[in-house]
């Protein structure tokens, strides 16, 4: 028998945002495997009762909470003082939460000081005979590992993403909050204000429907013979501000970009995708100028439906790693879905059927 506890902090307006909610759906799913585990939920925030609110239908036995303006923002002293208060009070076992940069950066910690162990970027959790056990990835996402552990409590950080979200009613729940003493040291650290980039010149966006894969291609003499990196940075730009799709790109151009030559002056390696760069989760992916050998597509693991556009109808793409492959002009393509797209602007629009407009499709197996 496990006593589940799911550790949670609330967003600004009080609510959880959807990583919590995604590790709500895995310990209600993972509820009723291990025989007679309770569920138990914990909040952390300035103010907890909205999101217990919120998930008051989830069949959780107790909702715990740790509320004030010290808790409000990240910080691994206060943080770590809650997550530690709301273990204890809960006798927990097994605790879940999201892998929110947040808690990622204390409860490490927090599984210290109770005697505990935790295992973080777990993607599924099951208990076939009545034992839980984790799955996880390793070396940048090539192989998967199956993970059990004796030493309670097991603190596990579930990557966003991976699960499905939980959905239920609004109600009323009744919150059980914990008190904890903070020592003046513990608020030493404040948080003074946020920056964030313009709506135009963000171009990380972790949940877009689509992602939208940039190559080196880009950056290569073209047919007339000449390189139109300015032509790539304007098509691409235009696209992602219409589309509001996430940008990813391959090693060798973020390479490029930060040896100092002028290719696309947008990229990072923030974006890069890959055996060497993140592996992100959004439902639909479209890679452009890359030519989808093993080391790009790495990164492409999670991605639920994956298409691709490239001149060469025999690269990697076109060998059973996408579904569809557009064997056309990338620079003329993204001219004609900016154009729809523009068009478009005011209605729904699935800029993923475009591309076939522009040159030849084909499937492959």
């Amino acid at each position: 028998m496990e006593t589940l506890l799911l550790l949670a902090h609330t967003e600004a307006d009080g609510s959880l945002a959807m990583a919590a909610l995604e590790a709500l759906g895995a310990a209600t799913a993972l509820k009723p495997v291990p025989g007679g585990s309770t569920l138990i939920v914990g909040l952390i925030g300035d103010s907890v009762q909205p999101a217990a609110n919120q998930i008051a239908a989830c069949g959780a036995s107790r909702f715990l909470g740790v509320a004030g303006k010290d808790f409000a923002s990240p910080r691994y002293a206060t943080d770590a003082a809650a997550a530690q208060a709301l273990v204890k009070a809960a006798a927990a076992t097994v605790v879940l939460a999201p892998g929110t940069s947040r808690f990622a950066r204390c409860l490490a910690g927090v599984a210290q000081r109770v005697g505990g162990r935790a295992d973080t970027h777990v993607t599924a959790m099951s208990a076939p005979d009545g034992q839980l056990s984790v799955s996880r990835w390793y070396y940048r996402q090539r192989m998967e590992s199956v993970l059990r552990r004796e030493q309670r409590p097991w603190f596990i950080l579930i990557d966003a993403g991976s699960q499905s979200m939980w959905q239920g009613a609004v109600g009323t729940a009744a919150v059980e909050i914990v008190s904890v003493a903070l020592a003046d040291s513990a608020k030493r650290t404040t948080v003074t204000g946020f920056r964030a980039p313009s709506a135009d010149a963000q171009t990380i966006r972790p949940e877009a429907e689509l992602l939208f894969v940039a190559g080196a291609g880009w950056t290569k003499k073209q047919a007339d013979g000449q390189v139109r990196s300015a032509e790539a940075e304007k098509l691409i730009l235009e696209f992602l501000k219409r589309s509001r799709a996430s940008l990813g790109s391959s090693k060798s151009l973020v390479d490029q970009c930060g040896e100092g030559q002028a290719v696309l002056s947008f990229l990072s390696h923030l974006n890069q995708i890959g055996q060497t760069g993140s592996t992100p989760r959004h439902p639909k992916g479209l890679s452009t100028c890359c030519h989808g050998e093993e080391p790009h597509t790495v990164g492409w693991r999670f991605i639920n439906e994956r298409r691709a556009i490239s001149l060469d109808p025999n690269c990697g793409w076109a060998r059973g790693k996408a579904e569809v492959l557009y064997v056309a002009d990338a620079f003329k393509v993204l001219a004609k879905v900016n154009e729809l797209l523009s068009a478009a602007s005011n209605s729904h629009y699935d800029p993923y059927v475009v591309p076939a407009l522009a040159g030849q499709r084909e499937k492959t197996g």
